[in-house]
């Protein structure tokens, strides 16, 4: 493949990733209205498993893809990862699909102060800036949550699930990121998956329910469809970095919006779109000091190597 080929392939993929996971959050939505949070966490969780070990054989790569150099960092991913998925879940049972999807925007926003509250990194007036006009953006969509009059206790619950779950995602890739330098992403995606499913069989007792043939094609989809937005996932970062592919991250919204209006008959509101727009142009603005503060290390880097800075 060609250098210029190989973003392209990397664009194609991310977007593909996340309108396949946008579908498994509609399989979520439509489980959970009969089937109790945890339940569908496990099933997630559980059937993607030997999804992604056959992926991994495929590729002969099954010893080296499952290896752990570090036990505790991959029980205390897994732990963080889990209640995030579960409140993610959760609120997307209490919320319209569109309102879920741009609350989770704001993951990256926390990403920036976790990063630099447990890393050590920086924070410049920019990512700044970055954090409080995500901020607003989240306000925005959240305050009719407190018109009780017309949407109640249980949306305002839901908003608050749905916030706390993008929180402890980003405490999540905040222990991805601190991983990285000894553990591969295959791993810490298998385990993460298997400590969810451990522990979401905690939830037993609460009052699991015995599927039906639709509730078990929704469950049976959330896995199916889970593993194979997290292998295109994975693959997209091959073919480009992470900072060029995050804006098409985006690309979820749209799908939350069609999705959720065609199979739930949920028309989003006002507040989402304004809040959303804010959220993602939080993003956008952290990606792009992101890659600009790269290329200038790069830059430092060769001034350096050939005796000029």
């Amino acid at each position: 493949m060609s250098a210029g080929m190989a973003p392209l392939r990397g664009i194609v993929l991310i977007c593909i990733a996340f309108s396949v996971l946008t579908i498994m959050s509609a399989f979520v939505k439509a489980a959970g209205e009969t089937v109790p949070t945890g339940q569908v966490v496990f099933f997630r969780a559980f059937l993607s498993l030997p999804i992604i070990s056959l992926w991994l054989w495929s590729r002969g790569d099954l010893q080296n893809g499952l290896y752990v150099a570090n036990w505790k960092s991959h029980a205390l991913r897994g732990l963080v990862g889990t209640v995030s998925m579960g409140l993610g879940f959760a609120s997307i049972s209490l919320l319209p699909l569109a309102e879920v999807q741009a609350i989770r925007f704001a993951t990256p926003m926390f990403l920036v102060v976790f990063a630099a509250v447990f890393l050590g990194e920086v924070f410049r007036l920019v990512r700044l800036a970055a954090v409080v006009v995500g901020m607003i953006g989240v306000v925005i969509i959240v305050a009719p949550e407190f018109d009780t009059a017309s949407l109640g206790s249980t949306a305002l619950i839901g908003a608050g699930m749905a916030l706390a779950s993008a929180a402890l995602a980003a405490l999540a890739q905040t222990l991805i990121k601190a991983m990285s330098g000894t553990e591969r992403s295959e791993a810490i995606a298998f385990y993460f998956l298997a400590t969810a499913a451990t522990c979401s069989l905690m939830t037993l007792p609460f009052g699991w329910v015995w599927p039906t043939p639709y509730e078990m094609m929704l469950l049976a989809g959330c896995g199916v469809l889970g593993a194979i937005g997290q292998m295109l996932l994975t693959a997209s970062y091959k073919y480009a970095d992470a900072s060029a592919l995050a804006p098409f991250s985006y690309v979820s919204m749209l799908w939350a919006v069609v999705i959720g209006f065609v199979w739930f008959g949920e028309v989003p509101r006002a507040a989402t779109f304004a809040g959303a727009a804010l959220i993602i142009a939080s993003g956008i603005l952290i990606v792009w000091r992101e890659r600009k503060l790269a290329r200038d290390a790069t830059a430092r880097r060769k001034l350096r190597a050939k005796g000029m800075y």
